[in-house]
């Protein structure tokens, strides 16, 4: 079969911990090729929320996610990893040898001696808003993410949501914005308690409006929003705005992994703790799509969660071969490949 790629490792998903998957993986001369839905490295990181700082990184007291993405991508660097963006691994089927050959919905072939899930929660989206009429507006005037802050710098910004992603958002744009608005439909939020004092406190010195009730009208021409209809308790207050960013939460689908033959747990795939593999033997699942008692959907663990998975990786690619573990401090070797001495 002509066209084949060939690698003995194919990650599905190029988020921070595939990303760091490359590195170990390398470390044990495992070359790699990556298969990810967005059309850049990052995951959630890249598409969601790539200048929000990360604070549990260990050694990076700050560091944006797209900064963290940055760093990893420089770290996998000196193994040469191989990636295809804007692709679904549409098929899996496990060959006679034991290998896997994987094919996209653009109908690329690839054969690995391993597979490694890494696709955080699976393919992701927004959700929309139940407000009518906001199709015509969205990717002009209306986002559901924040690629560019710049974007929004002078603009009458409206944010809706009671989470995180809104109080963050609501919080880093106000400096830039001429005017910011926050709606909720209630007081209490489920963002962290140091956001929502803080964001009272801009309320309270008038830089910024909090109006509780929910977006139920849009007013603009050929995309271009310029107010928007809340629906409040006291009735219905109309908003100026140039821009909307409802932050409703993600739609989280596992896609076509569901259709692999692996145990599933409410669209989590079950790993053991010593090799981070799956109930298929030679399919890894590392990052926020696994589960196991304990799991922390933290990115430092999926970090470990690679760290082990690559010896267990390294056993199947070379079978019989004797597995040193080695230090990168200490070992001349490891820094050889890693172009420090």
């Amino acid at each position: 079969m002509s066209g084949i790629t060939k690698t003995d490792v194919l990650i599905v998903g190029a988020g921070p911990v595939g990303l760091f998957a490359v590195f170990e993986l390398g470390l044990l001369d495992l070359k790699c090729h990556l298969i990810d839905i967005l059309d850049r490295p990052g995951g959630q990181c890249a598409e969601l929320y790539p200048e929000k700082p990360i604070y549990d990184i260990p050694g990076w007291p700050s560091i944006s996610a797209q900064g963290l993405v940055d760093k990893l991508m420089e770290q996998a660097a000196p193994f040469k990893p191989d990636f295809t963006f804007n692709r679904m691994v549409s098929a899996l089927e496990r060959r006679e040898d034991g290998s896997f050959r994987l094919t996209t919905d653009e109908n690329e072939v690839f054969e690995a001696k391993v597979v490694v899930i890494a696709a955080g929660g699976g393919s992701f989206q927004p959700k929309r808003p139940p407000i009518p009429g906001i199709e015509p507006y969205e990717g002009t005037s209306v986002f559901y993410l924040v690629r560019r802050m710049e974007d929004f710098r002078g603009h009458d910004l409206l944010i809706v949501g009671g989470g995180d992603s809104a109080l963050d958002w609501t919080l880093n744009l106000q400096p830039i914005a001429k005017s910011i608005t926050l709606v909720h439909r209630r007081p209490e939020f489920r963002a962290a308690p140091d956001s929502v004092n803080k964001m009272y406190a801009l309320q309270e010195t008038k830089h910024l409006d909090f109006q509780i009730g929910q977006v139920s009208g849009l007013k603009g021409t050929d995309g271009q929003l310029s107010g928007a209809i809340v629906k409040g308790p006291d009735g219905d207050v109309e908003i100026a705005c140039t821009r909307l960013l409802p932050f409703f939460g993600l739609t989280m689908k596992l896609g076509p992994i569901a259709d692999w033959g692996l145990n599933l747990d409410e669209n989590l795939i079950p790993v053991d703790t010593e090799k981070f593999e799956t109930s298929e033997p030679g399919i890894f699942a590392i990052g926020d799509i696994n589960t196991y008692p304990g799991k922390l959907k933290l990115i430092l663990s999926g970090f470990h969660e690679a760290a082990l998975m690559a010896q267990a990786a390294k056993r199947i690619v070379s079978p019989g071969e004797r597995i040193v573990f080695q230090y990168t401090t200490s070992s001349s070797s490891l820094q050889k490949k890693l172009g420090v001495n």
